[in-house]
């Protein structure tokens, strides 16, 4: 099985990026599965319908998301719909899901979405909700991927440590920044820090560069917006997994930009 997992979307940058640079990764790695983390795709905040569909309509089989993906306006989509996913371990009674099995062509892919806790929520533990989860959804398919969206590297790290077979592969993602550290651990798992993002190239991590060393400059708090020219870039990951096994057999992390 081929994955492709896509790292953040951020505003009208990241989905421009994907316009430009998705058709060219997709003849090149022949993915059976094409994912994306979409919690930033609207306006640099959060998500909407439309901009759900859209990404769809680009070729993208999922969406998943993280702590920004909670607009009150979105709630509702998100409740009804089986191809974006918030974190699995928010408490009983939060929209959505965090867990699905996609298929396709005869294959299946159970994919996994997890927020982290430190310097967030406090939410419910994500190492005993992935774990159960990811047992349970063995019984449907071996070959399962984990978003794991957590500010901490050190979390990332044990949480993949964990999971290490029981699991395809564990992807970090949040920071916008991509990571070096790809590996495959011993038991079977792929993994790496962080995915990175799609989005502006010369931004900070997507936002107006502008405005964020005025926010750090003068310590006064502001909202930081998405320009909405400049060259782009995008950033993820590509893997292969044994069907029969779930194993990873190889991970690769790209990047393409405009020049």
């Amino acid at each position: 099985m081929r994955v492709l997992f896509l790292g953040d979307v951020v505003g009208n940058p990241g989905r421009r990026a994907l316009r430009v640079f998705l058709p060219e990764l997709v003849r090149e790695y022949r993915p059976d599965f094409v994912l994306a983390n979409a919690e930033n795709a609207a306006g640099g905040y959060g998500l909407t319908e439309k901009i759900a569909e859209e990404l769809f309509g680009l070729g993208l089989d999922l969406l998943t998301s993280g702590n920004h993906v909670w607009k009150r306006e979105f709630l509702p989509y998100l409740a009804r719909t089986n191809r974006v996913l918030r974190p699995a371990n928010y408490p009983e009674g939060a929209p959505g899901r965090g867990a699905v099995v996609l298929e396709k062509e005869g294959r299946r892919l159970a994919v996994v979405n997890l927020e982290g806790r430190v310097f967030m929520r406090a939410l419910l533990c994500p190492f005993r909700t992935g774990r159960e989860l990811a047992r349970r959804l063995r019984t449907e398919t071996p070959c399962i991927l984990v978003d794991f969206h957590a500010e901490a590297t050190s979390e990332k790290i044990a949480l993949s440590w964990y999971l290490d077979g029981e699991v395809s592969a564990l992807l970090g993602t949040h920071t916008h920044v991509q990571t070096a550290d790809e590996r495959i651990l011993p038991g079977g798992t792929a993994y790496l820090s962080d995915v990175g993002m799609c989005g502006l190239r010369d931004g900070v991590i997507g936002m107006n560069r502008e405005q964020a060393l005025e926010m750090y400059l003068t310590q006064v708090p502001r909202k930081l917006e998405v320009p909405k020219k400049g060259p782009v870039k995008v950033e993820g990951v590509f893997l292969e997994l044994e069907d029969s096994s779930g194993r990873a057999l190889h991970i690769e992390r790209f990047r393409r930009e405009e020049c």
